[in-house]
């Protein structure tokens, strides 16, 4: 078969690299791509939104089977006109996606299915949003500030006073985040340890794949602003079987079932994001495609062939689908551009990667890279994961940073407390 995964991250490396190795793939493309995936598949430059030049590809190379990674491309309607175009694809259709494209979308649905999430308001007047806000800060405290729309991970302030969550209002009214910002979520915070729950969907049938945990904050210690993730690790000691199990009853199969039932069957993967209260788990918010960088981690733990589950996920066939993972940890750090997620340059040429990528249990996904000839290049804001498999979470952690130490980059950084969550509940 000719596959086409679409998108140019550690997520797409990560997919690109576990589907070359089925035994289904004949010939791997990416669209577009990045350093990494040049080294295992075609690369096809091109904007993975540009639906038209998508379909065109498509044609033209004799696609057999599409895996769209990112969102962007799924709630602009890519799996909805290949599948019109007659080519099966892996992923949700935009009225489906709406359950990461809106965050209003999700918080109203979650209220209509039952589905514990945290008790919230959604304003497209900035008056409103702060008169919601003040009200509830007498009551609940500390607040949750959402762009309703696509902010590439980074949409969410959370402030330690009032005055500092109205100006956040305000500024991300104002244009903070763009159009993603025109309507505003504003949701109580959530006390609790955070964890990241995977499943995939074929409109009628969950199958639940591994957890992960996902370090948000750019800086050690969970300090600083948020990204699109600095670090994860799978398993994550904090979802036992319980909670999983509680997850799935409360969370997962209410969500396919309500979808179903609202005419948007829901196919392909969902991220379930989560805050585990002492309530139980609650849905902090959904995304519709694999998380980034968990896929990394959760790519590295599976023995399975990957590309019979994402076909079968398409085909409404998950039932006959059985997923095996290594009983191993997988933890994979980020190595970011100096300045990430503010201002940073692009340019700087990255060596050492061979000598990382050579070390036994250890693979380096690329996401903001490029080729020059011989020279990979520095091309975006997260830059390289690298992920290492291990026993034990330390073990993982050892051998990730380990080969950290081999990569010449002065123009990155990385946090060096990737997995410091299981590493203290381990020793205690």
């Amino acid at each position: 078969m000719k596959i086409l995964v679409v998108g140019g991250g550690g997520r797409e490396h990560a997919l690109a690299w576990k589907i070359g190795q089925s035994v289904l793939t004949d010939a791997l493309y990416c669209l577009p791509g990045n350093g990494g995936t040049a080294q295992i598949a075609t690369n096809i430059p091109g904007n993975p939104e540009d639906v038209d030049f998508v379909l065109a590809t498509c044609r033209e190379k004799g696609i057999d089977f599409v895996v769209v990674g990112p969102e962007a491309p799924l709630v602009a309607g890519l799996v909805d006109r290949l599948e019109q175009e007659g080519i099966k694809a892996f992923g949700p259709s935009a009225a489906a996606a709406q359950l990461e494209a809106s965050k209003g979308f999700t918080k109203d649905f979650c209220r209509r299915y039952d589905i514990p999430t945290a008790a919230y308001g959604r304003f497209s007047d900035p008056a409103e949003a702060k008169a919601y806000a003040t009200k509830m800060w007498t009551s609940v405290g500390r607040l949750v500030v959402k762009a309703d729309g696509l902010a590439a991970g980074k949409g969410v302030i959370i402030e330690d006073t009032l005055e500092a969550t109205l100006a956040a209002i305000d500024s991300m009214f104002a244009g903070q985040f763009g159009a993603a910002g025109k309507e505003v979520v504003i949701e109580e915070y959530l006390e609790g340890e955070e964890a990241s729950f995977f499943a995939l969907v074929d409109g009628r049938t969950a199958l639940p794949l591994v957890g992960a945990q996902d370090h948000k904050r750019v800086f050690d210690g969970d300090k600083g602003p948020n990204t699109g993730g600095m670090g994860a690790y799978s398993p994550a000691p904090v979802l036992t079987q319980a909670l999983q199990d509680q997850v799935i009853a409360q969370i997962i199969e209410p969500t396919v079932a309500g979808m179903a039932a609202d005419g948007h069957p829901y196919k392909g993967v969902l991220y379930a994001g989560l805050m585990i209260t002492d309530q139980g788990p609650k849905l902090i918010e959904y995304n519709v495609r694999f998380g980034d960088p968990e896929c990394q981690v959760l790519m590295m733990r599976l023995k399975s062939d990957l590309l019979p589950a994402l076909m079968a996920t398409a085909d409404g066939m998950l039932p006959t689908v059985d997923l095996r993972w290594y009983d191993d940890v997988a933890l994979t750090v980020v190595m970011a551009a100096n300045g990430y997620p503010g201002t940073y340059e692009k340019g700087s040429e990255i060596r050492g990667i061979d000598a990382a990528d050579a070390m036994e249990d250890v693979m380096v996904f690329h996401a903001g890279t490029t080729r020059d000839a011989d020279r990979l290049i520095a091309s975006g804001g997260r830059v390289l994961n690298v992920t290492a498999r291990g026993g034990t979470v330390q073990e993982a952690q050892q051998r990730a940073y380990a080969a950290i130490q081999k990569i010449d980059w002065p123009e990155g950084f990385c946090r060096k407390d990737i997995g410091w969550r299981a590493i203290e509940r381990a020793n205690t």
